[in-house]
């Protein structure tokens, strides 16, 4: 099973931090990251940068269609106009059926503000311990919503690279925890 999970920041450049030791823990085979993506805020900015996270992904990673429409419903929905309303209501019921409900998505609008970061993660096969050592001395608040295996499946069958081929969830005896933010 795998696990979205948004870490928020109280600076913009929180989220940097944790990518460069997520780079180290990934390179020691202690956490499998499927996808990453990191939003930036700085103060005064009108609105975040985005920036999907390649070199962490492998086969079987989400489009940039995903992060697109996940930020683009987080922090740029238009406060005009029927028509755009229901096309971002019908992208929140799409995003309700891969298993990203309204409390995750409300969650995340309310506490990614300017001044903050945040990286978003679509992680499985954490070894737990390890990377909660890893993340120690960081300030951050854990966000977070996990899948079952056929959320999983309906998010990569709906946002995987046409032709890649997606792996199949990893399964393990005790679910991971996730980092206990300061």
């Amino acid at each position: 099973m795998a696990t979205l999970t948004a870490f928020k920041f109280p600076t913009s450049t929180g989220a940097d931090e944790m990518l460069a030791r997520l780079r180290q823990l990934q390179a020691q085979g202690l956490i499998t990251v499927e996808d990453a993506a990191i939003v930036r805020w700085p103060e005064g900015a009108k609105k975040p940068k985005t920036e999907q996270i390649h070199d962490l992904t492998g086969a079987g990673a989400l489009t940039g269609a995903f992060w697109g429409m996940l930020f683009g419903l987080l922090f740029f929905v238009p406060l005009f106009g029927l028509a755009i309303g229901a096309a971002f209501g019908a992208i929140a019921g799409h995003f309700a059926d891969v298993g990203i409900s309204d409390s995750f998505i409300n969650q995340v609008k309310q506490k990614v503000t300017p001044g903050t970061s945040a990286i978003f993660l679509l992680t499985s096969g954490a070894v737990v311990d390890r990377v909660k050592e890893a993340m120690s001395g960081l300030t951050f608040e854990v966000l977070s919503t996990n899948l079952s295996a056929e959320q999983e499946a309906k998010l990569r069958e709906a946002f995987a690279e046409e032709g890649a081929t997606a792996p199949p969830p990893v399964v393990s005896e005790q679910q991971p925890e996730q980092p206990a933010g300061s």
